[in-house]
């Protein structure tokens, strides 16, 4: 084959079946690869840190538990699946087919939000019952995925190996917990809010009463989020086609 393969310049219009084939193939290889069981094992540690916390203290950490978890969910378990098919090639059926780069992203996506979701319940609902807001947690936790989701996919797409991602992973993993020095009162200055999971901290924090955001907030706290989750998803297309699909198809 020469030049490159690319995804059809006119694929056919996604279907309802096509997309659920595309969860289901998912939830297969997730299962798979060991996710399921590591994000059970997570989330019994977490309940392992937090039981012992006196009550008077379980809704300062609780947000921390939660914003723990969801980084290692969210930013480790999607790149390890990118690195899984490239190892195993395939994701060559996934350039050379007609589905959608839009449907292979968004199955991974859904499925792994889901995850982080039902892991945060399970977390949360054995240590305080429902002595929290849902709403605010929720909304945290869901625009909180997919941020660091597409964050861990657009940075581990360059990469062969999760060994070569491993490292420069480290600075992407640092930035994104900047803000708990914030939360912390370690550091106070504005510029944190420059980092959209500083967004997800006032979230947490909001529903288990540790903070008390203004109107404002909350509106930066969801808005600013999706503002780099539908940044970084043109940032996925984009180096999807540049390092998988030119690379696959040379």
């Amino acid at each position: 084959m020469t030049g490159h393969a690319d995804f059809p310049a006119t694929p056919p219009a996604p279907t309802m079946a096509g997309f659920g084939s595309a969860l289901r193939l998912e939830l297969r290889l997730q299962w798979r690869y060991g996710f399921l069981y590591a994000a059970a094992f997570s989330a019994a540690l977490w309940l392992v840190v937090l039981f012992p916390i006196p009550d008077a203290y379980r809704d300062v950490v609780a947000p921390l538990v939660l914003f723990g978890d969801l980084t290692i969910v969210a930013f480790f378990f999607i790149a390890g699946a990118l690195f899984f098919e490239k190892n195993e090639r395939t994701l060559f059926a996934v350039v050379v087919s007609p589905l959608r780069f839009g449907i292979y992203l968004s199955a991974k996506l859904l499925t792994l939000t889901l995850l982080s979701v039902v892991l945060s319940f399970a977390i949360v609902l054995p240590v305080h019952g429902f002595g929290f807001s849902v709403l605010p947690m929720l909304t945290g936790v869901l625009v909180t995925a997919v941020l660091l989701l597409l964050l861990s996919f657009v940075t581990a797409v360059p990469y062969s190996s999760i060994t070569d991602w491993l490292m420069p992973s480290t600075f992407w993993l640092g930035l994104v917990n900047v803000p708990l020095l914030h939360y912390a009162g370690l550091w106070e200055h504005p510029v944190v809010y420059l980092i959209p999971t500083q967004g997800s901290l006032i979230l947490l924090g909001s529903a288990f009463g540790r903070l008390d955001p203004a109107p404002w907030e909350y509106a930066y706290a969801v808005g600013y989020q999706l503002v780099w989750i539908g940044a970084l998803a043109l940032l996925a297309r984009r180096l999807f086609d540049r390092y998988v699909v030119a690379g696959e198809g040379t």
